[in-house]
């Protein structure tokens, strides 16, 4: 049997004779750190063989090496007292976290109304009242860039006319994607309509961003006739043109996307309408 190289032997075992200590490895590296010999355990003698006499002592426990028992610490739960009165509150649960303020974020709005709604109006004044650079982009004023050869819708609606404001529509939204692209947010508006999905808000989708915010501005008919009589030029349209126009925005009612009747607002309560929606915009921002 081969031993470690330093340690003793064993005494030599006699014929019929059981050992007289039992070997430990503690006792085999007496200079080990740690190490703490035990007590040999009482062995029967053999006939004709008087083994060493241990004193009767109460046990002793063995601690293992390189293990001091550490005390527990008075807290380990790893709660952290409350001070009084302080509300409850979900283990682990983040603090709710502020409404966004949407007058200091960069947005791309598009203010979607009926001719009277004052969407201009607002659109302007939201701009200008904003806390971050911000532009404003009119689609009618796009639109009359064209100065020969204007299709005027109140001359008819047809292709040329049509085409027009397709221009006018991808003119404003690469317009919106390099004002973002700088930091400046943007504002347009545009009378889209729910029941035109190719020149409505899938267009405007595509030209601007998914990042876009569509509000819809709609309030009652009598309030809309009334602003569009203040109209001037070929912004100004019939009674019945607006009357249509307004039926087919009643649309939009179904379809998610946040509406505000200004027909009691003036143009800063509606401004600060549109802050509310947009904040809830930004928290949660509707499907469409």
């Amino acid at each position: 049997m081969q031993h470690a190289v330093g340690a003793p032997l064993p005494p030599p075992h006699q014929p019929g004779q059981e050992p007289a200590t039992v070997w430990s490895p503690a006792a085999h590296h007496p200079g080990q750190p740690g190490a703490h010999p035990g007590p040999a355990p009482h062995v029967p003698s053999a006939p004709g063989f008087a083994g060493p006499a241990v004193p009767p002592g109460p046990p002793h426990t063995e601690v293992p090496p390189h293990h001091t028992p550490v005390p527990p610490a008075p807290d380990t739960t790893g709660q952290v007292g409350r001070p009084p009165g302080a509300p409850d509150s979900v283990p682990g649960t983040p603090p709710a976290a502020p409404a966004p303020d949407p007058s200091c974020a960069t947005l791309a709005v598009l203010l979607i109304g009926p001719a009277g709604a004052g969407k201009t109006s607002v659109a302007k004044y939201w701009a200008d009242h904003r806390r971050v650079p911000t532009a404003h982009i009119s689609l009618d004023d796009v639109r009359e860039w064209v100065r020969s050869g204007f299709a005027d819708p109140q001359s008819g609606w047809n292709d040329h006319s049509e085409a027009q404001y397709r221009l006018a529509r991808r003119t404003c939204g690469f317009a919106a994607r390099n004002f973002l692209a700088n930091g400046i947010s943007c504002i347009l508006d545009d009378a889209v309509f729910p029941d035109r999905p190719v020149v409505g808000l899938g267009g405007w989708k595509r030209h601007v961003g998914p990042g876009l915010l569509p509000v819809v501005l709609l309030p009652g008919l009598e309030i809309v006739l009334e602003r569009n009589a203040e109209r001037m030029g070929n912004r100004r349209l019939t009674d019945e043109e607006v009357a249509r126009i307004h039926g087919r925005m009643a649309g939009w009612y179904g379809s998610g996307l946040p509406i505000i009747d200004n027909s009691q607002l003036d143009v800063a309560g509606t401004a600060r309408a549109l802050d509310e929606v947009l904040a809830r915009s930004i928290a949660s921002p509707p499907q469409w």
